[in-house]
């Protein structure tokens, strides 16, 4: 990362929800030590009320919370607001279920309480930069606008999905994974490829983390999740994307 790039970044507006004082103490200090700016709520009522009065450029949200949590705020930017804004969720261990609730939503990120500083600054570096540069996991060999035939059509120009005709509806992280699997049919991409070419270079041993994400994806794009006939799992070692239309 050039020094422009990190002046950019670190002139972010995040705003970190927790009902925890000393969770909010500990990402205030870090954070703005990193030169961010640094917004706190101490629920999802005032963090909407933050977001409304100004989005910020990066949301950092706890999961449970009183007066609206987690899974209610993030329906709320993403449908009610319509922003794309970065959400990174903290969830304590055992909150694994709402924590896939949270990723199908709209969440970019999330983080298992409790978690280690690095990591957390690490994850918040990756998701504004790929919010401001508008990355999405391609690999620039394709110029197509239109990827695939009627059973499942990926049109890359104006950011739509239909499955049967019918458009289905991603999150912004689920568009750039099929996105970047669309645009490499037939080939092997390892987990390492895939985590490196969506979420950013520091990844990429999260495997269980990608398993979220494809089974999510799945279930959109799958008539049968089950028994897959677009994203094919390698055992072992990733992934192949079987694109329609395009010949075996």
């Amino acid at each position: 990362m050039n020094k422009y790039e990190g002046e950019r970044l670190q002139k972010a507006r995040i705003l970190a929800v927790d009902d925890e004082p000393p969770i909010l103490l500990l990402l205030k200090r870090n954070l703005s030590a990193r030169g961010y700016e640094v917004i706190t709520a101490t629920n999802g009522e005032e963090a909407l009320v933050e977001i409304e009065n100004k989005p910020p450029d990066l949301i950092i949200l706890d999961l449970m919370m009183p007066r609206k949590d987690g899974l209610e705020v993030t329906l709320e930017v993403r449908t009610r607001l319509g922003l794309t804004t970065p959400i990174i969720v903290l969830s304590a261990r055992g909150e694994e279920r709402k924590k896939v609730e949270a990723l199908d939503l709209g969440a970019d990120d999330y983080l298992t309480k409790p978690f280690g500083m690095d990591e957390l600054v690490a994850r918040v570096r990756v998701a504004l930069r790929h919010q401001r540069d508008g990355v999405s996991g391609t690999t620039g060999q394709a110029r197509k606008t239109k990827l695939g035939d009627e059973h499942l059509m990926i049109d890359l120009e104006n950011h739509l999905v239909l499955r049967e005709g019918k458009e289905i509806k991603l999150t912004p992280k689920q568009y750039e994974l099929l996105k970047y699997l669309a645009l490499n049919p037939g080939k092997l991409i390892t987990h390492r490829m895939l985590l490196q070419a969506v979420w950013g270079s520091e990844y990429g041993g999260e495997i269980s983390y990608l398993h979220v994400f494809i089974g999510q994806l799945r279930h959109k794009i799958e008539l049968e999740p089950a028994k897959p006939r677009f994203i094919l799992t390698e055992p072992g070692l990733g992934y192949r994307f079987r694109l329609p239309g395009i010949p075996e």
